[in-house]
């Protein structure tokens, strides 16, 4: 990762995190002016973080991390505002590299968001998801590495032991571990005990966690999407689950349209007979780059010579550690030792009435 432009990137902004099928949207209570109060305190503080970050290394052991991603695949060449300018910005690198390719150059392109209060959790987040790195579960589609480094906003240091918990859909629209009409699958009880493309890691002492999942495909109303929540002070029982802590942020994380294009021109993605909704058009990508500043988007490479090889994706992202979301957390099912069990109560199943507040989990 790269920070030498942080302070012309301390604006980013991921402000929240919007439904997972169309008509599930749960509303933010947070205001328009908290919004902007927020930024400015989250502009100041990474304004102050691009010399510390500097000074003790961070940023250069973070391009190194992520060189030494591409020469593990022997990687020979890398493919890789306002709501137009962000969504017309490539995050694909022209660059063609080679073994002496310099790390400042490979990654000197690198998005940072600032994860602001507060999002919606959407009707299909699991609780209960176990801790682990490879969450592809043997599902069809393109490999994608998905690494992440998150910064305290307020102390310009990386969030050691923050657990970075993210889902997706798989490459037809579906998503695991829900019994519900609005999943791509309709009402499959089986799909309850299924976790493929969910999980949860633990950050480094560099503030780094990494998924080896699939890329996403796309459902009706949405742009493609990864679900981002952020968990703070939890611990880990003997199952390899989370207890306690807070959730410090609630949102979601996208990818440039001409590769979304591409992948969806592969197999089995190249099945899914629904309209694709494009960023451009997607409320919430509109709602997270009204800052014209805000790229809440991954960064890219590919892992070999075409689509299929899988890609790299890596994104920086700033949390304030001290908010807490809980309230805003409802869930559709719980992951359980006997399986998954739905939530009844949670608005996961069906879709809330108009203005309606989330459940509290």
């Amino acid at each position: 990762m790269h920070f030498a432009n942080i302070g012309k990137l301390a604006g980013l902004v991921l402000a929240g995190l919007s439904i997972a099928h169309p008509g599930a949207h749960e509303p933010s209570s947070y205001t328009d002016v908290s919004k902007r109060n927020f930024l400015h305190h989250a502009r100041r503080s990474l304004d102050k973080c691009s010399d510390q970050l500097e000074r003790r290394g961070i940023n250069a052991r973070a391009e190194a991390r992520r060189a030494a991603i591409l020469d593990m695949y022997r990687k020979r060449s890398l493919n890789a505002r306002d709501t137009d300018k962000v969504v017309n910005t490539s995050h694909h690198s022209s660059l063609h590299v080679t073994a002496n390719t310099p790390e400042s150059e490979l990654f000197a392109k690198n998005p940072v968001c600032i994860l602001a209060p507060e999002g919606e959790i959407g009707p299909f987040w699991v609780k209960g998801e176990l801790i682990r790195s490879d969450i592809g579960d043997g599902e069809a589609g393109i490999p994608i590495i998905l690494d992440g480094q998150f910064i305290d906003i307020n102390t310009c240091e990386p969030i050691q032991d923050l657990y970075w918990d993210v889902w997706n859909c798989n490459s037809t629209g579906v998503y695991s571990g829900v019994d519900s009409s609005m999943n791509g699958n309709g009402n499959d009880a089986a799909n309850l005990n299924r976790t493929f493309l969910r999980g949860i890691q633990k950050t480094d002492e560099e503030g780094v966690a990494q998924f080896n999942t699939v890329f996403p495909g796309h459902y009706d109303g949405r742009a493609t999407h990864v679900h981002v929540v952020a968990h703070v002070g939890a611990s880990v029982l003997p199952n390899n689950t989370l207890t306690g802590g807070h959730v410090a942020h609630i949102g979601q994380l996208f990818f440039d349209q001409d590769l979304i294009s591409v992948v969806e021109d592969t197999y089995p993605y190249n099945t899914n007979t629904v309209d694709i909704t494009l960023n451009a058009d997607d409320h919430v990508v509109q709602v997270e780059t009204e800052d014209s500043n805000s790229d809440p988007f991954f960064q890219y490479a590919y892992l070999g010579d075409s689509i299929e090889d899988g890609l790299l994706g890596w994104i920086t992202l700033g949390v304030n550690v001290t908010a807490n979301h809980d309230s805003a957390v409802s869930y559709a099912a719980s992951l359980t030792s006997s399986g998954g069990v739905s939530n009844d109560a949670s608005s996961g199943g069906q879709e809330p009435p108009s203005g309606s507040a989330p459940p509290s989990a």
